[in-house]
């Protein structure tokens, strides 16, 4: 982890906050902090033992073959990605971290139903599956789709790629600011990939969710899917929309089902006509703590 990425994560907020007399105290302690969390960082626990920080999955999955036989939520919990039923809290200091499981968001649920399904599709096929995935952290939940999905092609984005833990040859890290418009158009629109999942797991602010789905949903395959998370964060905490502004993406999904029409000015009426026309069905399931939304193409 870059000491740059450590204070971004760590500290960004209460430096925003701070009073002078405690910014000059965390500016001249901060860099000690970081080297001792450094200390703890280069080993990764899985399953209460330690592996090196990158772990190559293509050598991992050798000895370990029968985790290509698991279902998802094994899997989640396996590589403690917070989408299962529990994981370790990654979002912890690496020299605070606990080794406790903690309850997760339970979206495996809903992904089981949508991955079981293209799963079986290309079960028997040569060509590989596409997922992209946006907000991919530590890679936790890259390294579970890795072995649910044996022939998929993984591409994860995230605005601190140095934090990724694992590689792979069907596994590519790449940075994105999934808030500029002209990022997402230039390292992905503008690239050969079409995909058949999209999970969007990134900032979850309102203006980051609105314009990655209404930019990016060109690039879904006929009959992909679209996934946000923590759809509902916009709508429910005040660090996600700062400014309160409306619609949030869960208000104009809403208005979409009942055939309403809607107004945002991070959508465009060239993106908003391709959505509605290519548009299948819009499906939002309510996890352990928040929201998850699919959305299929037609």
């Amino acid at each position: 982890m870059k000491f740059k990425t450590f204070i971004q994560i760590y500290y960004s907020h209460r430096l925003a906050k701070a009073s002078l007399l405690k910014k000059f105290y965390l500016n001249l302690t901060l860099p000690f902090i970081y080297l001792l969390n450094k200390f703890y960082y280069p080993k990764k626990m899985l399953n209460k033992f330690y592996y090196p920080k990158i772990k190559n999955l293509d050598h991992f999955s050798i000895n370990h073959e029968y985790l290509f036989h698991k279902d998802l939520n094994y899997l989640f919990q396996y590589f403690n990605s917070d989408k299962g039923d529990f994981y370790i809290n990654q979002y912890q200091k690496p020299a605070k971290r606990e080794s406790k499981l903690i309850p997760g968001h339970s979206y495996n649920h809903f992904y089981d139903k949508y991955f079981k399904k293209k799963k079986l599709q290309y079960l028997n096929k040569l060509e590989y599956l596409n997922i992209l995935e946006l907000g991919s952290f530590r890679g936790n939940a890259a390294a579970a789709l890795f072995f649910y999905f044996k022939n998929a092609q993984i591409w994860c984005g995230d605005i601190f790629p140095d934090l990724f833990t694992y590689k792979s040859k069907r596994i590519k890290n790449f940075l994105i600011d999934t808030s500029s418009e002209l990022e997402l158009k230039n390292k992905i629109i503008n690239k050969d990939e079409n995909f058949d999942f999209i999970i969007e797991d990134a900032g979850h602010y309102l203006k980051d969710q609105i314009i990655s789905l209404f930019i990016l949903f060109r690039k879904l395959k006929p009959k992909g899917i679209f996934i946000v998370e923590e759809l509902d964060f916009p709508d429910v905490r005040k660090d996600m929309n700062l400014e309160n502004e409306k619609p949030t993406l869960k208000e104009i999904l809403n208005l979409i089902k009942k055939n309403k029409d809607f107004d945002s000015k991070y959508i465009n009426n060239n993106d908003k006509k391709y959505f509605i026309d290519n548009l299948k069905e819009i499906n939002i399931f309510k996890g352990r703590f928040n929201e998850i939304v699919f959305i299929e193409k037609k």
